[in-house]
């Protein structure tokens, strides 16, 4: 059978490993997956499949440094994982059966009990019977932290089949955000990161296994781990299980491209997020363990577990050139010479080839790390793909102008005292970027109260975002920008009886005062998922504050998840669910359908700002955070190419928020059984979600805040709106000169 495309030269800079104990873990595997009823007469799988695939191997390399027992039981995992796989694509995925498939999938959580001490059902196949076997065996020698991520990772893991059986169903490929969204969950890397703690012996500390650096170490492992599948088993997919979710397929149809292209582009996106995890290895961990206080010991499980899923990264390439399973050439058989670990020749020389991968790898991240500030002119608007209407309040100019008061009263036209660069705004700019018109169209059914409320919270996070990049960027004072958070975060107490620290400083007067007025009706519960918004929010602007000391533009699916924070878009998008919180249940929102619509939402709405703010951000701020800028450097193009592929981007999240409200938001209404109360709650939410979304497009569209003629105000006239700030001011300052005298 012909190769649909070349396999590219891969990124893999750390040689794999064997683990000595391989012929015990094969031995082992075998005899379980028989006892388990997998093989002779499971109608999946006979004894020959099973040594093609050799598990085993697989995890001997992925695992080099673990015990014999540890590695069979890790393997055991592994025949588990990938038996239900296949066992669900025969049962359910090929007879495109959800509703048996659903069945299937809800038994299986009642196999993995917190406590063992409670019992479960008796097996009716040879997955559940596995299951069962492996949480036994391995969740005794794992705290109950450990416990919960780990059931949790294996739940999304075996629930989210649906959604790839789903889009089987309506011959649908994703978008590539939604893709790799979903196929954290699906593909299981999550979950094969959980038994690395186990293999290593170092559960990472419950301090910091929610951290940001936790997460991506996690995520961009994953990442790695499945683009690379997607590479080796796109043929297998495409051509014989009529797979729609490989990220090859994906970018191929995104990017309108051939199959040979899309592979190489899959193939930059794993060099890329293998880069981020480095990053974050050597920029923030030694960060977070300072600021968390760990304990020699819990800082060495941290690392011993990054090493790991390095470990693992470099173990799983060399199985994926091996197994009969996949696209690699002939895999093990077509070695002419017995195989030794310690050989540098033959299948999978090319994790050996160090030139050729790091040569490649190293131009992208020099790319990376050289943007310079430089002259774009105005903003290109493409047709931007808007399906829904904006109404405005009719409360709009009295909004306008008891923003402009507010904004005066707490401060924010005015520098403050003895902090330098804090003159960001004045009541010039505060008018032209007229914030009520956005809130009168995302809140178009607002009370008066309502929609001023809206307005100087938008006005707040908007000052607050101009404030840190010229306060704290320009002074490189990430430990001052720290401090801030934490004072912002002590101005929202969850106990209204808490007593909070008196504002000092323009930035803490308006927070203050949105708090009170907002949180008085909260339940506590409301209050503490609102201030984490916030926080979240706050938060995110440190990540930007540290790119710009790095001069480092962004892996782009690092950019997508931390935009959405940057953006405050769980910040207003919090500000929609007030009013619905007594008729939807909490867990609605937690939902992956529920994330999946606000994501979406979220990825429109902060790429429709990454366009009106091309020229003031890249030209006028020398700022590295821009969605056009990151698609330019990661695939080497020029600015109209680039802003093509983020309007189709916008165009594919829209649809993809429209699919999810009208084909997956009904299951979720059977699901949870909600009322005729909460389905109208819920539909309305959604209809707030439309409303956001448009309201920010006309926002954006009659603002003045990116229009050049606002931009180019020289430096230090009154009133300007967008100035030179942070990295590259010089340079801009250069330039705006030039134009000027041009």
């Amino acid at each position: 059978m012909t190769q649909p495309f070349e396999l590219p030269d891969f990124y893999t800079p750390y040689p794999a490993r064997l683990n000595p104990h391989l012929e015990e873990a094969r031995r082992h595997s075998k005899e379980w997956a028989r006892g388990m009823e997998m093989l002779e007469g499971s109608n999946i799988w006979e004894e020959s499949d099973l040594d093609a695939h050799d598990y085993a191997l697989l995890c001997a390399y992925t695992h080099p440094d673990c015990s014999a027992e540890a590695l069979s039981l890790v393997t055991d995992w592994y025949v588990w994982v990938f038996f239900f796989d296949d066992h669900f694509l025969e049962k359910f995925k090929r007879t495109l059966d959800r509703t048996g498939g659903k069945e299937y999938l809800d038994r299986l959580p009642d196999f993995m009990p917190m406590d063992l001490a409670t019992p479960v059902p008796e097996p009716t196949n040879p997955v559940e019977a596995g299951l069962a076997d492996l949480w036994a065996r391995t969740v005794p020698a794992m705290s109950i932290g450990w416990r919960e991520r780990f059931r949790e990772s294996t739940e999304h893991l075996l629930n989210e089949s649906l959604w790839e059986l789903s889009n089987i169903n309506i011959h649908r490929v994703p978008n590539p955000v939604e893709y790799i969204e979903m196929r954290r969950k699906v593909g299981g890397a999550p979950w094969s990161a959980g038994l690395v703690e186990y293999a290593t012996g170092a559960e990472v500390p419950a301090t910091v296994a929610g951290s940001r650096p936790l997460r991506v170490l996690r995520d961009s492992f994953s990442d790695g781990v499945h683009l690379r599948n997607d590479l080796f088993s796109y043929q297998r997919e495409t051509e014989e299980e009529g797979e729609l979710s490989n990220g090859v397929l994906v970018l191929e149809t995104f990017l309108n491209c051939t199959t040979q292209e899309a592979a190489n582009s899959v193939n930059d996106l794993i060099t890329s997020r293998l880069q981020q995890f480095e990053n974050t290895v050597f920029t923030e961990l030694p960060v977070l363990f300072a600021e968390k206080g760990l304990d020699p010991h819990s800082c060495a499980d941290v690392l011993a577990y990054a090493k790991g899923l390095q470990d693992w990264q470099s173990g799983g390439h060399e199985w994926h050139m091996r197994s009969s399973r996949y696209m690699n050439g002939g895999g093990a058989g077509a070695a002419t010479a017995p195989w030794s670990p310690f050989a540098l020749g033959g299948i999978g020389t090319s994790a050996a080839d160090l030139k050729v991968s790091l040569a490649a790898s190293e131009t992208s991240r020099v790319r990376r790390y050289g943007h310079i500030p430089h002259e774009v002119g105005p903003s290109r608007i493409p047709d931007i793909h808007m399906p829904f209407t904006t109404t405005l309040s009719p409360h709009l100019e009295a909004a306008r102008r008891n923003c402009i008061d507010w904004s005066r009263r707490m401060g924010l036209l005015e520098p403050q005292p003895g902090v330098p660069f804090s003159d960001v705004w004045d009541e010039r700019a505060v008018a032209g970027c007229d914030f009520p018109l956005c809130a009168a169209g995302i809140h178009p059914d607002a009370n008066p109260e309502e929609l001023d409320l809206s307005s100087q919270w938008l006005t707040w996070g908007t000052y607050a975002d101009d404030y840190y990049p010229a306060v704290f960027g320009r002074t490189r004072d990430l430990a001052g920008a720290k401090a801030t958070n934490e004072r912002l975060s002590s101005l929202m107490p969850v106990d209204a009886s808490e007593p909070a620290p008196e504002p000092l400083t323009a930035l803490e007067r308006g927070l203050a005062d949105l708090w009170s007025r907002t949180a008085g009706g909260m339940t506590p519960d409301a209050r503490r998922s609102f201030r984490a918004a916030v926080d979240t929010m706050t938060d995110s602007w440190l990540w930007e504050l540290d790119n710009q000391a790095q001069n480092r533009i962004p892996d782009p699916v690092d950019y997508i998840e931390m935009r959405r924070a940057t953006f405050g878009s769980d910040l207003t998008m919090a500000l929609c669910r007030i009013g619905h919180g007594r008729q939807v249940p909490p867990e609605i929102y937690r939902t992956g359908t529920l994330r999946s619509l606000e994501n979406a939402a979220a990825d429109f709405a902060m790429l429709v700002n990454d366009v009106y703010s091309y020229q003031k951000e890249i030209e006028y701020e020398g700022e590295v955070h821009n969605g056009i800028l990151v698609v330019q450097n990661f695939f080497d193009c020029d600015y109209p190419t680039a802003l093509g592929i983020i309007n189709d981007l916008m165009t594919s999240r829209m649809r993809e928020f429209q699919h999810v409200a009208a084909n997956e938001l009904p299951i979720v209404h059977d699901d949870f059984g909600l009322s005729t109360e909460g389905r109208a709650a819920l539909d309305s939410y959604v209809r707030e979600l439309e409303n956001w979304m448009a309201g920010i497009l006309t926002w954006h569209d009659g603002c003045f805040r990116y229009r050049e003629s606002d931009l180019r105000h020289p430096p230090g006239s009154p009133g300007r709106i967008g100035a030179p700030a942070g990295l590259g001011t010089s340079a801009a300052r250069v330039l705006q000169a030039i134009g000027a005298g041009g």
